[in-house]
């Protein structure tokens, strides 16, 4: 179960991000507000989590999982640059979050 609530966790993560960029600086309330409930959730989520799973492993794959949603958000929703080394940079972070998974007892 801990591992099912740092994935949901990760998942809000990426929202939460998104919503931070839509909200133009907490310009925009509808996006501020999503931001500050998913990040709650997340945390919350990641507490949860953090209960059975150790420290490191918990919050390496919780940003992991964060960052790379991000990157792939960023490039499907605000055309960001997707090039050869940004997307290198993204599949070492993937082989690190299952680096991190397969030795954590």
């Amino acid at each position: 179960m801990p591992w099912l609530y740092l994935l949901f966790a990760g998942l809000l993560e990426i929202v939460w991000a998104t919503a931070m960029k839509q909200s133009h600086g907490f310009t925009r309330p509808l996006p501020t507000i999503l931001m500050l409930i998913t990040m709650a959730g997340s945390f919350f989520l990641l507490s949860l989590a953090m209960r059975s799973l150790p420290l490191g492993t918990a919050y390496v794959i919780w940003t992991g999982i964060g960052a790379v949603g991000a990157f792939v958000l960023g490039i499907l929703m605000f055309g960001e640059a997707l090039t050869p080394l940004r997307l290198l940079a993204a599949g070492m972070i993937i082989g690190g979050l299952i680096l991190m998974k397969i030795t954590t007892a």
